[in-house]
């Protein structure tokens, strides 16, 4: 069969969705159930594997990461193995060395891990590294350096990545984000000159330009990422955003010519693309489009004419077709409760 798939985590109903995109439109296919909280995942497209983070349930005490063979005809996931997480589970998952090493964050544990993979199989952690509340870690796309985002310090913890897998603290170990911004995820241009970080309680893009031979990063500038004509006020750790009317950014992704960074904010339910000039530099949208209910999260497909938003409040996902800066609706599509979690695959 022809067309992209697209894999939805939908928390709520603890599974995954599956669809193909072809002809603009989104057909799904499955809905492999059994995975207790899933709200991130990892693809190995090459191998045909998805890591998912689940949570205890009724055939587990802990929280665990699953190994999951991914049928490409019918969309469907058989589980292969499992890793226990007694001390909290994955908040984000991420692959690096081609599929061979996994890292990943628990926002709950304070805690991330380096994982050695092997034939789907994912070893015992190899490495700890402990901040509060840590919300993503990406590896850079030679595999030699990590990048661990801490909300609840404001800071990214910056590491080089060993090929048995551990991780190594640069100098200096960490770089600082503004004080009360909440640094959530992050996204490394294709360039790899630049790590780009968007911030939960203001909302703000953060350009942090990149060595690429040292691995580490220094912070050049941001630009807001929500509409202001919706009068949103600066949140703060703690706080109810929805009750108190605060900013409460999300999501960020690049678009497949690194002109734009798509961010997503969850009060207003808005996207916005963040412009991104020669030098790196960033500056806010001009213009928002609204989404699925409470946008956690979002993906382009790799050619950068589609995006695909879920919502932690709706049970469908919205289809978009992407020109510039702008979005047109294609169509909506059901998924399950609480999807929060989208990859192109």
């Amino acid at each position: 069969m022809t067309g992209s798939l697209v894999l939805v985590a939908n928390a709520g109903d603890g599974s995954i969705s599956a669809f193909r995109l072809r002809g603009g439109a989104l057909q799904r296919l499955s809905v492999s159930e059994g995975l207790v909280g899933c709200s991130t995942f990892a693809v190995d497209a090459a191998r045909d594997l998805v890591y998912a983070a689940v949570k205890p349930g009724p055939d587990a005490d802990t929280a665990g990461i699953a190994t999951l063979r991914l049928d490409r005809d019918s969309g469907a996931l058989t589980q292969l193995s499992r890793l226990d997480l007694p001390d909290g589970g994955m908040n984000y998952l991420a692959l690096a060395r081609e599929g061979t090493v996994l890292l990943g964050v628990s926002y709950g544990g304070g805690y991330g891990i380096s994982c050695r993979v092997e034939s789907g199989l994912v070893g015992d952690p190899l490495t700890r590294i402990t901040y509060p509340n840590l919300h993503s870690v990406l590896p850079s796309a030679d595999g030699r350096y990590a990048y661990a985002v801490s909300l609840g310090a404001d800071l990214i913890a910056q590491y080089a990545l060993s090929d048995d897998a551990r991780l190594t603290p640069l100098q200096p170990a960490t770089v600082a984000a503004p004080a009360g911004s909440g640094p959530r995820h992050l996204v490394v241009n294709d360039a790899q000159d630049a790590v780009y970080v968007l911030t939960e309680f203001s909302a703000e893009v953060l350009h942090f330009a990149r060595d690429r031979d040292a691995g580490t990063l220094e912070l050049r500038g941001s630009a807001t990422a929500w509409d202001p004509a919706t009068d949103l006020a600066r949140s703060r750790f703690g706080a109810d955003p929805r009750a108190e009317h605060l900013i409460w950014g999300a999501d960020v992704h690049a678009g497949a010519d690194g002109r734009v960074l798509w961010c997503s904010e969850r009060t207003e339910s808005t996207l916005g693309a963040v412009r991104v000039a020669d030098d790196g530099s960033v500056s806010a949208p001009t213009r928002f489009m609204v989404t699925e209910t409470q946008p956690r999260g979002f993906a382009i497909s790799a050619d950068g004419a589609f995006l695909v938003a879920a919502g932690e409040r709706s049970s469908e996902v919205s289809l978009y077709a992407v020109t510039g800066d702008s979005l047109e609706l294609l169509g909506r599509a059901e998924t399950g409760r609480g999807a929060n979690w989208v990859r192109f695959v």
